[in-house]
């Protein structure tokens, strides 16, 4: 069986798949910044030992890089624009969710929260409440990201949002939680 050594090209190409500097590679695999700059451009054959450490790191990298689609979940709990509040409270509630997007056939238009149907309650009569429809009263929907998303950029998005919608193809995929985002700590 004849094996293929990876060509300087196929270096750099993982190297920036990655998103790393040649900085950042020569540190993680333990070998110079510029024998890397080398590597990549061909001017140096490097030995085995240098490459199995390169690709250790590459491996290394890929095993801590984690993104919306590792840790999103699938099934999307939400409402409708057409359900009325009765019927998103049913749903939230089994579930202990204080808030679930409001989806149009997969695509997002807006949020649905405890918060807001309490302030709802708070104005009107809560027999006008009950037949009441989401999107008379729905909020912003969540953010969007792609499956391919950083878990870093998530975190730093659910600073200020409760929940993070995954899209792909223009529809709801997923959604990540600050729970989620927490489970990482066992990884």
């Amino acid at each position: 069986m004849l094996m293929m050594l990876p060509t300087p090209d196929d270096i750099k190409t993982q190297r920036l798949s990655l998103h790393l500097t040649q900085s950042e590679l020569a540190k993680k695999a333990g070998v110079s910044q510029p024998l890397v700059a080398r590597i990549e451009t061909g001017d140096v054959d490097p030995r085995l030992s240098t490459l199995n450490k390169i690709f250790n790191a590459f491996e290394a990298v890929e095993k801590e890089h984690v993104v919306a689609a590792d840790i999103m979940h699938s099934s999307v709990i939400h409402a409708t624009p057409g359900d009325t509040i009765v019927e998103a409270v049913g749903m939230m509630e089994p579930q202990g969710f204080s808030q679930v997007p409001v989806l149009d056939h997969g695509v997002p238009v807006g949020s649905i929260s405890s918060d807001t149907v309490v302030r709802c309650m708070m104005d009107r009569e809560k027999k006008d409440v009950k037949n009441l429809l989401v999107k008379n009263i729905m909020g912003e929907s969540f953010p969007t990201v792609s499956p391919t998303t950083d878990a870093n950029i998530i975190s730093h998005i659910l600073e200020k949002h409760p929940a993070v919608l995954v899209v792909e193809y223009g529809k709801v995929v997923g959604v990540v939680t600050k729970h989620d985002i927490m489970q990482l700590i066992h990884r």
